[in-house]
């Protein structure tokens, strides 16, 4: 037992789950759609945190501002506690209200905890399930809140769906989307999402057959070179009105760098973000990593379509190494 009072919480045995606890929240708020037009991204926003202003953007039609630079929870915040922790202070003290982590990123989701106890109110909080079935995911729901020492969480993921059979199963009955239903009408979840890293055409699919509120794509500068999320998913996304998330901004280890490439974070980042997604999550290893990330946010401006095009057609001769998560995830 936590000590914490959460408004829902489940424990699941003998195949059955029992609720406790049940509190109705309110779900979503109405907002403005993205303007349309390649570069046309949506309305900028600078916010106060803490003495540091970032850059905002609406989150789809949920009626939600995220900060366009995003704190991505698999890498350094799912190493050493201390380190980790440091780095999410930080990045709540720069602005960045985005906070995306899973239950698949070992410790990261206690390492965030360990600051959400006192800073939840400054974040906007995601997580995932890689679980396809109901029970399944309301237990990975229920470690999750405990290790991120919160009542709710803001936005839950479906991860890495990447085969039709993956979302029919999640589908079907007793699937991971009537977990993610039941949660959200109790309260315990504000919004629905669904992740991917490849097969972008499945993913249109996806997104014109199921109304999640948000969408987690890669989305870098050698996307157009092979399954393109830009050609593919993207347009869906923003016709059904989603928030869209960015990841695999620097494709890996920072693949997407090369001489004669992608040669700094601000071309990297600075691409994903003139397309018309609501904030690019990136994955640091350290607090001057993402001060610089942050710096770069601030100063960003929409680039040019012929800007973009350069980008792309740099990334060409490395293309399979920059979305190697393409062909293998």
């Amino acid at each position: 037992d936590t000590g914490r009072r959460l408004p829902v919480s489940w424990r699941v045995m003998d195949g059955g789950v029992t609720r406790r606890g049940f509190l109705k929240g309110s779900l979503r708020a109405l907002g403005a759609a993205y303007a349309a037009g390649m570069g046309l991204v949506p309305g900028l926003r600078a916010h106060a945190q803490r003495g540091e202003s970032m850059p905002r953007r609406e989150l789809g039609s949920t009626g939600e501002e995220v900060s366009i630079l995003g704190l991505g929870g698999a890498i350094a915040v799912a190493g050493a506690r201390e380190r980790a922790v440091e780095i999410t202070e930080r990045a709540l003290d720069l602005g960045v209200n985005y906070i995306d982590t899973a239950s698949q990123y070992g410790p990261s989701e206690a390492n965030i905890g360990s600051v959400m106890r006192a800073r939840r109110k400054e974040a906007f909080l995601a997580s995932k399930t890689d679980d396809r079935s109901r029970d399944g995911t309301l237990r990975q729901f229920e470690q999750s809140l405990d290790n991120l020492q919160t009542d709710y969480l803001d936005l839950y993921q479906l991860h890495a769906v990447h085969s039709r059979s993956a979302f029919e199963t999640a589908r079907g009955d007793g699937g991971a989307i009537a977990a993610l239903q039941e949660l959200r009408e109790q309260g315990a979840v504000r919004y629905l999402g669904i992740t991917a890293h490849k097969n972008a055409p499945l993913l249109a699919e996806i997104l014109a057959e199921y109304p999640f509120d948000c969408v987690l794509m890669s989305l870098n500068a050698a996307d157009r070179h092979h399954d393109s999320m830009i050609e593919n998913a993207l347009p869906v996304a923003r016709e059904r009105g989603m928030g869209i998330i960015a990841m695999k901004v620097a494709s890996y280890d920072g693949r997407i760098f090369r001489e004669g490439g992608v040669s700094s974070m601000t071309e990297a980042l600075g691409y994903t973000l003139s397309h018309p997604v609501t904030s690019a999550i990136v994955g640091i290893s350290s607090v001057a990593e993402l001060e610089e990330n942050a710096r770069i946010a601030r100063r960003f401006e929409p680039f040019r379509k012929d800007r973009m095009a350069e980008l792309e057609a740099r990334t060409a001769s490395y293309s399979d190494d920059a979305n190697f998560f393409k062909y293998y995830w």
